[in-house]
């Protein structure tokens, strides 16, 4: 078994040196050609980025109800599908009020390096003529703060999928609220605010990477390893009530994730279209990698596996979407097709922890793999600035673009940064919910399912 995962660590390093050897020498060439960065837009109203805008943030909120929903619950045993889908739709609705309540005033005001403040607190003076940027957006903030909402809304319910089948209900609703301001929001901060401190380093995370991907994968790893694995876990059969389910709801994201990626410009523009095509092309050569690597591991390529691979495809690719070109998508995509893949499968049975449905495997790994490998392929034309004076701004340039390692530094540090605080952050909360009121369900609750015990309802 070990020879056959040594066989598939090989084949990433090769796809990587192929990466080299395809887009290395011709990658100035390749960015001569890429679409010229807009002029700074005028701080007015453009009703044709507003449009796109709100149809972006519609399919974001897809992605969370129905298609995580979807995906998750088609993955867990039949007694737990209720309970599980009832968990996201759940915190779609309370991370709402919590994002118009606090939320978006700590992660997208004030100045600080940290955290945001509470000037705009309960949406304080937001109204039709607000812009959170007028400089650089020419979308009112009421769009803008909606669009973020929906990043904020899928974040804490990717954490649901590593402790699926044995968290209360109530504990959960208390973790992600708590979790939802104290962790969110300042990461969000930091590397998308302005004055937030990985923003100024130079930390490149075009839609969440960092915020969204590591920020849950290690949440849930945590979680994980605090809640203790299933019971029966590795002696009872834990197989997927209906994937059916989790393919609609895998496919649900793929299409939302265009909104998710293209939508992170803010504008409907070039640089959005590039985003949307480097989206497609990592994500199915990620699922063709995991598809390939499970054929070779284990025999035969499986519904699960190419659903799994596609997600790990678009986790990877939204860190760097509006940074690199097509040539950097497709070996963004192998590797982490290849690397989540083992992430889910050897490194969790070797490290032993519960991640149930590999919000770790996937989201944690993945989001790495992308936010490392952003500072690899990054291209500056796809990221420069044209003042009103016609002065141009080169964007960041990646490895393979003549910037050196140095972006590639960056964006260790970001990733180590968001590991450590998410981690630790996590785990602080979690202890504390655990002390106060418990955190698991007991024994015959998990024996019984979630569904009946937690909600008295069921399927047939």
């Amino acid at each position: 078994m070990m020879g056959k995962y040594r066989r598939l660590i090989e084949f990433s390093l090769m796809g990587a040196a192929l990466g080299v050897a395809l887009f290395g020498g011709d990658l100035a060439a390749l960015a001569q050609t890429a679409p010229a960065a807009a002029a700074a837009p005028t701080p007015k109203l453009d009703s044709g980025n507003t449009a796109w805008m709100i149809v972006a943030t519609a399919l974001v909120l897809m992605m969370t109800i129905p298609g995580l929903a979807l995906f998750y619950g088609g993955m867990v045993r039949k007694m737990n599908i209720l309970a599980t889908m009832m968990q996201s739709f759940a915190i779609c609705c309370l991370v709402s009020i919590i994002w118009m309540v606090v939320g978006y005033s700590l992660a997208f005001a004030g100045t600080g390096p940290w955290i945001g403040d509470l000037s705009k607190i309960f949406l304080k003076g937001i109204d039709l003529n607000s812009f959170y940027d007028p400089a650089a957006h020419t979308i009112p903030e009421v769009v803008f703060l909606t669009f973020q909402m929906t990043f904020a809304i899928i974040t804490p319910a990717l954490i649901t999928g590593a402790f699926a089948d044995r968290m209360k209900f109530s504990a959960m609703l208390w973790f992600i609220g708590i979790w939802s301001i104290l962790v969110y929001s300042p990461i969000a901060h930091m590397v998308w605010a302005a004055d937030g401190w990985m923003f100024k380093l130079g930390v490149l995370d075009f839609a969440g990477g960092t915020v969204v991907h590591i920020n849950a994968g290690i949440a849930g790893l945590v979680a994980a390893i605090v809640l203790g694995k299933r019971m029966g876990y590795g002696k009872v059969s834990f197989a997927p009530h209906n994937l059916v389910y989790t393919l609609i709801g895998a496919s649900l994201l793929w299409v939302g994730w265009f909104g998710f990626n293209a939508g992170s410009a803010l504008t409907a523009d070039g640089r959005a279209g590039m985003a949307m095509l480097v989206t497609q092309i990592a994500t199915a050569a990620a699922a063709l990698a995991w598809m390939f690597s499970e054929w070779v591991v284990n025999g035969k390529p499986s519904v699960l596996g190419i659903a799994s691979g596609a997600v790990a495809g678009l986790v990877a690719i939204t860190p760097a979407a509006g940074f690199v070109l097509p040539g950097g998508s497709l070996i963004i995509g192998i590797v982490a097709g290849i690397g989540c893949f083992i992430g889910a499968t050897w490194l969790k049975r070797v490290a032993g922890y519960d991640d149930s449905l590999d919000a770790f495997g996937v989201h944690g790994i993945g989001g790495i793999i992308g936010a490392i490998l952003t500072g690899v392929f990054a291209v500056s034309s796809l990221s420069a600035v044209t003042a009103a004076d016609g002065t141009v701004t080169p964007g960041a340039a990646g490895l393979f673009d003549g910037g050196g390692f140095g972006q590639v530094w960056l964006q260790i540090i970001g990733v180590a940064a968001t590991v450590v605080y998410s981690g630790i952050a996590t785990f602080i909360i979690l202890k504390v919910i655990d002390m106060v009121m418990g955190l698991r369900v007991d024994e015959a609750t998990e024996r019984d399912g979630l569904d009946l015990s937690l909600h008295g309802e069921t399927i047939q």
